[in-house]
This record gives structure tokens, sequence and C-alpha cells, in this order.
């Protein structure tokens, strides 16, 4: 697997209650993959993984693919987040990708998605994230 900038940080709660992990990246280009655990007690009362929590692995995608593009000089704050749900996502393995689509000098725009084991697309989402000094914002 390659090193990243997420290597040197440590995990937040939030992360390891999703079981984020890093599956691959690009940072050059401005691309990541992580796995996810869609856990039962993540589901509504129709057995599927509720849609907050699916939203909540695409922040946790986005954000990091825009870190490890800028070799863990930027973390990114959230401004605006849209989500589509395509399918419902069943408990198991979901796998995030995203990409960084425009970095600017205090934005950044990005897009992600979120698949299920078996490859079907689950929901995709785009967002505008505010660049903030990884120094100022992780402390």
């Amino acid at each position: 697997m390659i090193a990243t900038a997420l290597d040197r940080i440590a995990m937040p709660p939030i992360a390891g209650l999703l079981g984020w992990h890093l599956l691959d990246a690009r940072p050059g280009e401005g691309w990541i993959k992580i796995g996810f655990e869609g856990k039962r007690d993540f589901c509504n009362p129709a057995g599927f993984v509720q849609g907050g929590i699916l939203t909540a692995m695409l922040d946790d995608t986005m954000g990091p693919a825009v870190f490890a593009m800028t070799e863990g000089r930027l973390y990114t704050a959230t401004i605006s987040l849209t989500v589509n749900f395509l399918a419902p996502a069943r408990p198991g393995r979901i796998i995030g990708e995203a990409r960084v689509t425009q970095l600017g000098k205090t934005v950044a725009f990005i897009e992600g998605r979120l698949t299920a084991k078996d490859g079907t697309l689950l929901a995709t989402a785009t967002t505008n994230a505010r660049l903030v000094e990884a120094g100022k914002a992780l402390q």
C-alpha cells in the first residue's frame, strides 16, 4: 500500500466507528479509496444502512483526498455537501472513492462515491470545502 500523509495523524474516533481504513491512494491525482464497515447497528428499520451514516462515510472519504493530495498541509472544513442515494446499502463492506476536482487557494471541490462489495453504486456526492492549514486545524 502507498504511504500518505494520513499515516502521520491519529485516527479520529468517528473513523474508527465507521471502520475506516485506507485501501489505495494516488495523492498526486487527488484520488483516494477507503474501506468502511456498514455495521448492523447503523441500519434503519428496513435493514439498510441509514443515509446519514452513508453521508458520514462520503465526508470521511472526500476530506482525506485533499489531505493526502496536499501531503498533509491542508485540512478541509465542509462548506456544502450534496448526496444522491442510488441504491439501498446492506450491512457489510462499503467502499468509498473520492477525487479532488479542483484545488483552489481557499476552497476545494471534491466528488465522491460509495459502492457495495458487489460493485453496486450506492451513493454519489459533491462537496465544497474550505481549506485550512493542517497545523491550525489539527491540534
